[in-house]
């Protein structure tokens, strides 16, 4: 079974959607298997955006991603990467059809309310970072 990291992103904790998505995750079919509220130090979101960290829009990137706690999660399901981010909808979210995650609860690029893995290969890496294999769950 895949498995996928999900974080629901500053704006998703500020606005309340968390339950919203959540429930559409879980309608979906996958099964939640790691769970955790977290801060996210300037030194995880450096590795974990290292592919624009040499960007100049990084440090907005970073004051966002650790403005507040954030919820990450591991879902497993069925082909779980792929099908997670058809349910979020295009990165930027003005450009996301209504009925979509993004679609329907975020307003820009960078708040776009889920960041979630975008490849099986990126999962496994991501997930290591945020969990340890003893925090991820059967289910």
């Amino acid at each position: 079974m895949e498995k996928t990291l999900i974080i629901f992103k500053p704006d998703c904790m500020e606005k309340h959607h968390v339950g919203n998505v959540l429930d559409r995750f879980e309608k979906a079919g996958f099964e939640i298997v790691a769970c955790k509220l977290t801060r996210l130090s300037p030194a995880v979101l450096r590795e974990h955006y290292a592919h624009v960290a040499d960007k100049p829009f990084y440090p907005e990137i970073e004051k966002f991603m650790s403005s507040r706690p954030v919820l990450v999660m591991a879902l497993a399901g069925d082909s779980v990467v792929s099908r997670v981010r058809d349910l979020l909808g295009p990165t930027d979210s003005r450009k996301a059809p209504k009925g979509t995650i993004r679609g329907d609860f975020g307003t820009e690029m960078m708040k776009n309310v889920v960041h979630a893995s975008d490849s099986v290969d990126n999962a496994k890496s991501e997930l290591a970072r945020f969990f340890s294999p003893a925090e991820i769950l059967s289910a």
